[in-house]
């Protein structure tokens, strides 16, 4: 066969299995790695022989450095640097002190249980000190953890890779040339580092000024600049010192996401698209790549190392560098956990054992085959794992509670101190000081600002409250602000009153919940609590259709407004009837609190229900009509006064 032909077929098989397993992987909720490396071994030469990565020569290696810097752009480009600022101490031990932990233990370990030569176990522990962004990412997106985890580990992934790889280089260098002197090695270390902040923080600024003065550039044409602004400054660095291109394109993302350039989010999508391409094309060449008999060659002592260096290593790492953070014990043995090699060790690897064996060094195969069974080791049980061991610790974004509240009314006070009656944090937003003046005599904690303010938002805790909610009298607001809160915070529950017009249309991004009912009216809802003419309610949900058809009839002609919801101990906002489940205890506002016209919707006569439970007693609530279901056919409404205070 023609060899062109071969190439082409090998870049287009190699292109269908990887966007293949993305799309299998995504459809499973597992991280993508797996099947990439899964679908990559059984095509590979020791597999079905399909793909054969060999024919691409010295190509392999120009695609593996172009595809690398762009995803470590990519990664830089989606630090969110708030919260980076939050974790930077135990950031910053984790890159250094984390970094030579790793890299020391890592070495005696494959000295000592793997029985390399010290330079090669050494080697060996420069490639697998780093936490590729191309597993930490799609891990996170998938287990959604509390920000302060996620900025931690996203922040290390990223910022670990450039540096991890670099050390790699430098031992490298000693190993090839035997030149043993320490200062001389230090010194290449932070001459390379230096050479790549600075030129990624030049390009990054001029790509940021360029993007936002030159009006006429269309946004495909934007986005295309920035890539070939990001390979020119990966190529210049290379040039004037090898390695150094990897911190130079980091760089330039996290100082390009600084200059808050139009746009930004089109770009990001774009980029991202454009990583997933690169991560799918990388892992299934160099596993394919991979020889299987040279990893089972390896013997039990491979096996060690790596259990050590994940069970015992990585721990004490993650308890040194996060020591005085305000990090709970369940938040660090998560980051404990997570630790999955990623592109940067296969494909750094992968280089090394060419250029090793070019020199007639021996071990080149053993290092790239212990690399890999540490790539393969942390990716299945750790990715695989990450999800259950999240929801074990109660660590993930869903167990966050609190919520922000944008707009000052009565309806948004009420729902403020039914979460603070919980103990949970409760904030209100307005611009109306008067209104805002009303709640902070309620005892609420209030800011006299826009929602549009990010500083507001942040200094409110929405980057740790479980729910946001825009409930002002703009629905069309509502939307804008919402959408806001997602691209800057992405809080785990975001709700938002806006027109039923809206919500079938390409305005509404589908993370925005309708808060409530789709046609309650904030305003006549508002006036009844002015007017004292509502009572608070609550009752438990069963899976009696009667019940369900009883609340649906009293919320449509706006008799009851469901409020929120008691899910299992955790407070909700309620989203119409669609989410009610067996079980939930819903809280609601009922303006009907007449008891004839009560025991007429029951339709159960003069039949007595099981003594109703104290919820709370609102400043302007004095009575309070508790539902609770009577049997599986009915529902009785008892009126009772409750004693208890919200403040």
């Amino acid at each position: 066969m023609d060899s062109t032909l071969e190439i082409t077929l090998l870049m287009v098989i190699t292109v269908v299995a990887g966007i293949s397993a993305q799309v299998l992987a995504d459809y499973l909720k597992v991280p993508s790695i797996v099947f990439l490396l899964l679908f990559g071994m059984v095509l590979g030469s020791d597999g079905l022989g399909v793909l054969h990565p060999q024919l691409l020569g010295s190509g392999l290696e120009v695609i593996v450095a172009l595809c690398v810097a762009l995803i470590l752009f990519e990664g830089g480009l989606n630090l969110e640097l708030r919260d980076l600022g939050r974790v930077s101490g135990s950031l910053r031990n984790m890159v250094t002190f984390g970094t030579l932990i790793t890299f020391i233990a890592g070495g005696m370990a494959a000295h000592w249980l793997g029985e390399f030569p010290w330079t090669i176990a050494f080697l060996y522990a420069s490639l697998v000190v780093v936490t590729g962004p191309t597993v930490i990412n799609p891990l996170l997106k998938q287990v959604k953890v509390d920000r302060q985890v996620s900025a931690l580990l996203e922040g290390e992934g990223v910022l670990i890779d450039p540096v991890g790889a670099i050390l790699a280089v430098v031992v490298l260098d000693v190993i090839l040339n035997g030149d043993a002197d320490v200062a001389l090695a230090i010194s290449g270390l932070g001459l390379r580092l230096g050479i790549g902040v600075a030129i990624g923080a030049a390009g990054g600024w001029l790509m940021g000024v360029l993007l936002k003065q030159t009006k006429f550039l269309s946004d495909e044409l934007k986005n295309l600049v920035v890539l070939a602004g990001l390979w020119g400054l990966f190529g210049i660095a290379q040039v004037i010192r090898s390695e150094s291109g990897l911190m130079a394109t980091v760089v330039a993302g996290i100082v390009l996401r600084g200059s808050s350039i139009p746009d930004e989010r089109l770009l990001r999508r774009f980029k991202g698209q454009l990583t997933i391409l690169a991560v799918s094309v990388l892992f299934i060449l160099l596993s394919a790549d991979l020889s299987i008999a040279s990893v089972f060659a390896l013997g039990r002592g491979a096996v060690f190392t790596v259990a050590i260096l994940m069970f015992v290593v990585r721990p004490f790492n993650v308890w040194v560098c996060t020591w005085n953070s305000d990090l709970n014990w369940r938040q660090k043995l998560f980051v404990c956990w997570i630790a999955p090699r990623g592109i940067v060790s296969a494909s750094v690897a992968s280089l090394f054992a060419i250029l090793l064996t070019e020199r007639g060094i021996s071990g080149g195969d053993a290092i790239k085959a212990l690399v890999f069974l540490t790539i393969i080791s942390t990716v299945f049980l750790q990715g695989l794992s990450a999800g259950w061991v999240a929801r074990l610790l109660k660590i993930t974004s869903t167990e966050a509670i609190g919520v922000v509240i944008v707009g000052c009314n009565p309806l948004s006070r009420l729902i403020a101190q039914l979460f603070q009656s919980r103990q949970e944090p409760a904030v209100l937003i307005d611009t109306n000081g008067d209104a805002c003046q009303l709640a902070e005599t309620e005892g609420l904690k209030v800011f006299t600002s826009s929602a549009l303010d990010t500083d507001v938002l942040e200094m409110a805790g929405l980057a740790t409250a479980g729910t946001f909610l825009a409930m002002t009298n703009n629905g069309e607001v509502n939307l804008v602000l919402a959408q806001r809160a997602i691209e800057e915070f992405q809080p785990p529950r975001v709700l938002a009153i806006f027109p039923t017009e809206l919500q079938s249309t390409s305005v509404t991004n589908p993370k925005i919940h309708q808060a409530f009912m789709p046609h309650a009216s904030l305003k006549t809802w508002s006036r009844y609590l002015s007017d004292n003419t509502v009572k608070l309610g609550e009752t438990t949900v069963t899976d009696n259709p009667d019940q369900l058809t009883h609340l649906k009839s009293l919320a449509t002609a706006e008799t009851l407004l469901p409020l929120l919801c008691d899910r299992q101990g955790r407070l909700l906002i309620a989203q119409g009837w669609e989410d009610w489940q067996p079980g939930d205890r819903l809280i609601y506002l009922f303006n009907a609190p007449r008891s004839s016209m009560l025991r007429r919707l029951t339709g159960v006569g003069n039949a007595v229900g099981p003594k109703p439970e104290t919820i709370a007693e609102v400043e302007d609530i004095p009575q309070v009509p508790l539902l609770e279901p009577i049997a599986q056919a009915a529902l009785e409404l008892t009126p009772e006064t409750v004693k208890a205070d919200l403040s």
